[in-house]
C-alpha cells in the first residue's frame, strides 16, 4: 500500500475507496487525512515516526520492539513505510479482520502459524511497552501467558496456532481477544 502519492487532498478514487473500505463517513476520513498529513507531510508514515507516536502513548514504555511488529504488518508491501490507506483499512475492518490482521502481526516468520516462540515474542513486546510500572501490566511473565494464550486455543495441541484456531479461541473469549488485538 505504498503507491499512494503525496498531496494535500485526498482524490475522489482515494475517498471512494476509504469509503468502501472503512467504516468512516466522508468528513472523518478526511479529519484523519489532515491530521495524517501534519504529521506525515510527505504522506509516508516511516518506522521511527511510527515508534515516535506510541512513545507519546506509553512514555515509560519501550515500544520499539512492539511497533517493529505492527510496522511490518501495516506494511504490507514492504516498502518501508505506511501510507493513509494502510492504517485506516486494516484498522476499521470488523472484528474478525482486526484479528485476522492480528493474526498475520503474531505470525512473525509468515508461515501461516504461529509458535510459542512467536507468541511470547508478542507478548513481551506488549509488556515491554507497557512498562515496568505500568498498572496496565499483567502481572504474570510473557512466556506465562503465551502458554497460557496456547492451553486455550491449540485445539489439536500441536504447538501451533491456525488462523483458524486463533480466530476461534479470541471470538469466544473477550479477554483474550481485548488483549491480543487491541
Amino acid at each position: 500500500m505504498g503507491c499512494f502519492v503525496s498531496k494535500d487532498k485526498l482524490t475522489k478514487e482515494d475517498m471512494d475507496f476509504l469509503k468502501t473500505h472503512t467504516s468512516y463517513d466522508e468528513t472523518t476520513i478526511k479529519e484523519w487525512y489532515k491530521g495524517f498529513k501534519q504529521d506525515c507531510p510527505n504522506g509516508r508514515l516511516t518506522p521511527a515516526k511510527f515508534v515516535d507516536m506510541y512513545k507519546m502513548f506509553f512514555p515509560s514504555g519501550n515500544a520499539v520492539e512492539f511497533c517493529d511488529h505492527v510496522f511490518r504488518t501495516f506494511d504490507m508491501d514492504k516498502n518501508g513505510y505506511i501510507d493513509f490507506k494502510a492504517i485506516h483499512v486494516t484498522s476499521s475492518g470488523t472484528p474478525e479482520e482486526k484479528l485476522k490482521w492480528a493474526f498475520r502481526m503474531y505470525d512473525v516468520d509468515g508461515n501461516g502459524v504461529i509458535d510459542i516462540q512467536e507468541m511470547t515474542k508478542i507478548v513481551q513486546a506488549i509488556y515491554d511497552m507497557l512498562g515496568a510500572c505500568s498498572s496496565n501490566r499483567p502481572a504474570d511473565s510473557a512466556e506465562e501467558r503465551a502458554k497460557n494464550i496456547f492451553a486455550k486455543m491449540d485445539e489439536n495441541n500441536d504447538g501451533q496456532l491456525t488462523q483458524d484456531e486463533f480466530l476461534k479461541g479470541c471470538l469466544q473469549d473477550e479477554e483474550l481477544s481485548k488483549m491480543l488485538a487491541p
